[in-house]
């Protein structure tokens, strides 16, 4: 598919239209069979981002080749037959004891049986490997419901915390689509795409991708975000890959440049959506999902409930099914939260006192330093407190904007290494990192945005 940036959109629409042009009309599973690259926008009520079907060329429409894209394949899927043959009451059975919560509209099929095991999801041989390899045991709540869904080509509300398993939820099921397309070519766009907030979560995102993947010698991904290396993200899109790990600035950035395509895209997933509304991404995500080609699958996964996001859902998904794992926007049970009232010149003093005494206790049991993050406002009082943290004989690392993304990353990798016991930081980490064995949550500013605690 042809990209044409925002700022030529105008003048291109003024232009002659070509004659291969077929329809967008955002009904995910219909197909007409046409293998044109310029599609037409079907949002007619609404302000148009994204018009493909009109663009500036030099030459006449008919001395262009284009290559035909292919069709997209999604194939029957069965849970083995001992799933198979559950029923209904014992469907229910498992999802009570899974605390799960399934709905879907009334105009639309049941949703598949939650499955316990990954034995009977009937996944690809090399995906059962890298579950193995990786020691993946029994499937987490959200897993065991959400990967049916999206192995049987449902769209998906998912609402489950931080720390639930959502990641591989979606992740091994997109890696089994992929395995059942045509084979990319260079210069194809990827076949999946993964939208997340930040660098981190997309990073951490393409980690598990990797995971399941490492079986695969030729399966490709690429990680596009900010902060790193355009010219390597340019390479690896150009030379094909099937899934692409984004946040959605910089994947718009490479589609105006011409470094990839939204063509072959058939699985999306909208990751932390309700983080990426708060940090004003909506308009990129509008833009991209209008420009998806008609027959795709949607997967939005969000931690709240918001009416944004009910919005987004009902515009991008078509009759999803929508699964919440226990209470939504509702800490964990297993998280006890004090609050602790002190003026804003005594704050750092009384953290001080209390993770002193914290490193006091643990070495007295013997005990290394529980994991502590430290959530601040601004980039300047996360320095200040990592270095009064330093000062007092304890180890701290600071995480914010302002750092480079090497430095970022060095101090993640500490930081879950525990070779660093305190992480210090704004709320670029409020979300979606996934460190494990993490004791102690302290905001020492009143947070701007709501902050989830990791699952303990």
């Amino acid at each position: 598919m042809s990209y044409v940036p925002p700022h030529l959109r105008n003048a291109a629409s003024s232009t002659t239209v070509s004659t291969n042009t077929g329809t967008l009309d955002n009904h995910h599973h219909h197909h007409h069979h046409n293998n044109n690259l310029a599609f037409s926008n079907s949002h007619s009520n609404s302000p148009s981002l994204f018009n493909a079907s009109r663009r500036t060329s030099a030459a006449p429409p008919s001395s262009r080749t284009i290559a035909a894209v292919p069709d997209t394949v999604f194939p029957k899927w069965q849970p083995s037959e001992r799933v198979s043959r559950m029923n209904p009451d014992q469907i229910e059975e498992v999802r009570h004891r899974l605390n799960l919560d399934v709905t879907v509209s009334s105009d639309s099929l049941a949703a598949p049986a939650p499955i316990e095991s990954f034995n009977d999801m009937c996944l690809h041989p090399s995906i059962m490997k890298d579950i193995a390899y990786h020691d993946y045991t029994r499937p987490t709540s959200i897993q065991a419901q959400a990967m049916p869904i999206a192995l049987s080509g449902r769209d998906l509300l998912g609402c489950a915390e931080t720390g639930s398993g959502k990641t591989a939820a979606f992740t091994i099921p997109m890696i089994q689509h992929c395995l059942a397309q045509p084979p990319i070519r260079r210069g194809d766009g990827p076949l999946a795409l993964v939208l997340a907030p930040t660098r981190e979560l997309a990073q951490q995102i393409e980690k598990e991708v990797q995971a399941f993947s490492r079986s695969l010698e030729s399966f490709k991904t690429a990680i596009v975000v900010g902060g790193t290396n355009i010219e390597k993200q340019r390479s690896e899109l150009r030379a094909g890959v099937e899934i692409a790990v984004a946040t959605p600035g910089r994947f718009i950035d490479h589609l105006q440049q011409g470094n990839t395509s939204l063509s072959r895209i058939s699985y999306v997933v909208l990751d932390e959506a309700d983080r990426m509304l708060d940090m004003g991404f909506e308009p990129q995500i509008r833009e991209i999902m209008r420009s998806l080609p008609e027959k795709h699958q949607t997967l939005l996964f969000s931690a709240t409930m918001p009416v944004e996001i009910e919005a987004l859902s009902k515009e991008y998904l078509a009759s999803p099914v929508q699964v919440k794992v226990g209470k939504v926007s509702s800490p964990t049970t297993n998280v006890s939260q004090t609050l602790v009232k002190v003026s804003e010149n005594e704050k750092i003093d009384r953290l001080l006192d209390l993770l002193v005494e914290e490193a006091s206790q643990a070495e007295k049991c013997g005990h290394p330093f529980p994991l502590t993050i430290v959530f601040v406002e601004r980039k300047t009082r996360c320095d200040e407190v990592a270095e009064a943290l330093i000062a007092q004989g304890l180890s701290a690392v600071s995480l914010h904007g302002g750092r480079s993304q090497s430095e970022r990353e060095a101090a993640l990798h500490d930081f879950r290494s525990s070779s660093t016991s305190i992480l210090v930081a704004t709320d670029v980490a409020s979300r979606g990192l996934d460190v494990t064995g993490v004791s102690h949550v302290i905001n020492l500013d009143l947070p701007k945005l709501q902050l989830w605690l990791p699952q303990l």
